[in-house]
Parts: structure tokens; sequence; C-alpha cells
């Protein structure tokens, strides 16, 4: 019956998977917004800098120091990960340019002049010499209108999460213009003699005029919000994403594929990181602005909850390898795989175990990331642990990141310990089982060669 499966799952759905996992949109998607996350992470560090006075006594210097200069503390994340959808879209349509094998840094400048031009600039009229006057004895009303930006003012806030799907949107629209123009001949070519980087430039003009016009004349000319459009067929998929149901669902189906080879993580993130981003950007801002964090169901709540170790929660199998192994292969796996799972690489145990089409291990890999993510969901929505509003380097050992990606709390790192526990407890069973089948096949093995 198994074996019935596993060949089920080879043919029939390891090679559409593969296909749907290296779609060109979609892998131009996964680098652009992949490539955002050194952005993301460092910004994140400033978050948790700047909200230290949570955590520290009130009496220290550094506290009094950090909650002084907060608004200046947070400034690099509002340019760097506030307005994260800006550097994605370039990210995007460089990648699905190449991707065609047209100049990349066209197709992303093209990308990024889509994607602005969807965002209509709104002006702020310079106060009148009646409010000037009244200003005149009047500090505090001096001091709000001293503050005031006057002139075109972008809106800020589709630069960010709130915009991503018009990011994505408008940079496949833009790069999509530029193929057509490109196989279509539809662009002014220079000679030879003229020099590469002239001659993109050239070539980039009527694509450039195409997008310009096209998008223009849809939102700033007929006007059509495509961004409040676009919000409110969004958020019930943001919403949808921010249950317990749907991150169990997301976790059956990632580590599912996983145990037949199919890397499910890849499958299933790319389609779910748009709406992890936009949980965690939101969380982010409110917390910048002190309010209460919606949102529990972002990527860093699957990152140090639930896939401690790497997919499956493997850290406790790790554990168990390396301590109570009695079989000569499991001592020797677990020495190699346990420093790699502490920072959440487990490529050694997937493949090393093996996981993948092993039909006692495969059980707790799907299992235990369910519990842990159950177990994590209800901690988090009754308040004992605080919700992520941080993306911390993946590759840091899972008490440190929990700490991190909540902002400092130590009760996420202690609710990682935890979790790391129970996937030893819960993996114990499996674990002998398979470790017993080991030594028995090594056992049988010494026994044949001494006949021999």
């Amino acid at each position: 019956m198994f074996e019935k499966i596993s060949t089920f799952m080879d043919e029939k759905l390891s090679t559409p998977m593969a296909k749907v996992a290296e779609q060109r949109h979609l892998r131009a998607i996964r680098d652009g917004i992949i490539a955002t996350l050194p952005l993301i992470i460092v910004s994140s560090l400033f978050m948790v800098i700047a909200f230290l006075p949570n955590q520290l006594p009130k009496d220290w210097a550094l506290t009094e120091f950090i909650a002084t200069n907060q608004f200046k503390i947070l400034l690099p994340y509002r340019m760097s990960m506030f307005i994260m959808t800006l550097y994605a879209v370039f990210g995007i349509g460089y990648s699905l340019a190449r991707s065609y094998k047209l100049d990349g840094l066209s197709g992303g400048i093209m990308a990024e002049l889509a994607y602005l031009l969807t965002m209509i600039p709104k002006s702020v009229p310079l106060a009148s010499q009646a409010v000037k006057d009244l200003a005149a004895t009047n500090p505090d009303l001096q001091t709000f209108l001293d503050s005031v930006s006057f002139g075109w003012n972008l809106p800020m806030g589709n630069l960010g999460s709130a915009g991503m799907f018009i990011g994505i949107i408008a940079a496949i629209v833009a790069v999509e213009i530029f193929r057509f123009t490109e196989t279509k001949g539809f662009k002014i070519s220079m000679p030879p003699q003229v020099p590469a980087s002239v001659a993109r430039s050239f070539e980039a003009l009527v694509p450039t005029a195409l997008i310009l016009v096209l998008i223009a004349t849809i939102t700033m000319w007929i006007g059509v919000d495509v961004h409040g459009i676009m919000s409110k067929l969004v958020a019930p998929l943001v919403s949808a994403t921010d249950t317990l149901p749907s991150v169990l669902i997301i976790i059956f189906l990632g580590m599912f594929f996983w145990t037949f080879g199919i890397h499910g993580w890849s499958i299933v993130g790319t389609l779910a990181r748009p709406l992890w981003l936009t949980l965690i950007d939101v969380n982010t801002a409110a917390a910048a602005a002190g309010e209460a964090i919606p949102h529990i169901g972002a990527e860093p709540f699957y990152q140090w909850f639930i896939m401690i170790g790497g997919s499956g929660t493997t850290i406790g199998l790790a554990i168990l390898f390396l301590l109570r192994s009695k079989s000569a292969y499991g001592k020797t796996l677990g020495k190699t795989a346990f420093i790699p799972a502490v920072f959440n690489i487990n490529e050694p145990m997937i493949f090393g175990a093996p996981i993948v089409l092993n039909p006692i291990l495969m059980i707790p890999f799907v299992v235990t990331p369910m519990v842990s993510a159950s177990i994590a969901w209800f901690f988090t929505s009754i308040g004992w642990v605080g919700r992520v509003v941080a993306i911390a380097p993946w590759t840091l050992p899972g008490p440190i990141g929990a700490y991190l990606a909540t902002g400092g709390d130590w009760r996420g790192a202690a609710l990682n310990v935890f979790l790391i526990l129970l996937s030893v407890v819960i993996y114990y069973p499996f674990f002998k089982m398979y470790d017993n089948k080991l030594k028995a096949e090594e056992s049988a093995e010494v026994e044949n060669t001494e006949i021999a």
C-alpha cells in the first residue's frame, strides 16, 4: 500500500509540483521578495532595539537613552521594511526579465515605474497668511505647521505590505510589455558601434512609454483606485491566513510533500509569503506605533515555534539520534546532523535518516509541527507569549531567534525551548522503533559477514 502511494506521489504529483514551484512568474515573485529579506531582517533588529525599554529595568541609563531616541532608532526601519514593496518590485521585475533573457536592469526599472504610477501624489497646500498669523500667537499650532510637509506627498502606506499585490501585478505587467515590444520588434535599435548601456536605454524607450501612458491613464487620468480595489480583494485572504486552521493546512501540505522528496515548503512559501509579509509588516507597524499587535500567523511564527531545527521540527529527532541511538548508523547521524539542526538546517536529517519515503518517521514529521503550532497559537492568542514583530535571521538557534522575533520577550524563548522538548517526546517512540530496526539490520549484516 505504501509503495503504491509513494509511486503515485512520485509519478503524478512530484513533477507537476516541481513545475509549479519553478513557473517563471512565481519564481520571479519568490526571488524578488526573498531579495528583500536582508533589509527586513536588519531593520527588524532596529525594531527590537527600539523596544528594549519594555524589557529592561526602568532606572538603567540605557533604557532612558533608547526611550528618548526611539523615533530616531526607528528611522532605518521606516526607510527599509516599512517600504519593502518598493524594493521587492525591482527584484521581481529584474528576475522576470532575466527569465525571458531580457535586460534585467531595464526590467527592474520598468517594474518600479509601473508600480509608482499606481500611486497618486497628494498636494498639501501651503498655509494661508491668516493661518500663519494665527500660528504666531499659538505655539501649538506653529509646532503643528512646522511638522507638516507642504507640497507633493506620496501615500507611504502603499509602499509597504499594503501595496505588495499591486506591486507584483505592476511588475509582471511591465515586464510582459517589455517582452512584447522585444519579440515584436517594436523598439529603437542602435548601430553596433553604440555602447551597450546607451543602446539598452534607447531600446527601453518604447516599452517605457507604453507602460507610462497605460498605467497613468488607468490610475491618474481615469482615476481608478487600484490599491483600494486590491485591498478589498485581498483582505479576506489575509484574514484567512491568520487563523489556526489555515496554519495547520499550510503545515500539513508543506510537510506532506516533503515526505515524498518534494520541497513542499518552497511551494507553499511561494504562494503564502506575500500574505505572511503583510501580516508581519502590520505587526511591526503596530509595534512602532505603540499599539496592540493584531496578527499571530506571520512567517516568524512558523520559523520559531513550528519549524524549529528545520521542517518537521526535526531538532527533537536530531537530539534523540545524538543522545539515545543504539545503532552505529544512528550515532553517526546524530553527530553529523545535530549541529546543523541547532542552526535550523535539517537536510542531513531529512535525507540522512532518511525521513523522505520513510513510513516510520513520516508520521511524526507531519504531526510534530502541527502539535507545536496548536500549542504556540494557544499561548500566543491568550497573551502568555508576545506576538511576532520582527524577522530574525533564520540560522539563529531557536530560543535566540524566538526572543528577537517577539520583540525581546523572554517568554518566546521559553516557549521555543518547551516545544523543542515536546518534539523529543513526540519523536521518541518512532525514533525508538526506527533505531531498533537499524540495529537489527546491522546485527544481521554482521552475522552474514561472519558466516561468509
